[in-house]
């Protein structure tokens, strides 16, 4: 499976890198690796719906 990372994430959908690293935090993207303080996230996952 390939992984991308929050920055690219952040790209990916138009949002701000510390909005995808919260969403990691909270759990809102699914299948998500965490290794360390980084999160994997799969290539092919869809933008969370947004909840605030």
């Amino acid at each position: 499976m390939d992984y991308t990372t929050a920055p690219e994430a952040a790209i990916k959908w138009g949002i701000s890198e510390r909005r995808v690293q919260k969403l990691c935090e909270d759990n809102r993207i699914p299948v998500i690796e965490r290794i360390s303080h980084i999160c994997l996230i799969p290539k092919d996952a869809e933008r969370p719906a947004d909840g605030r």
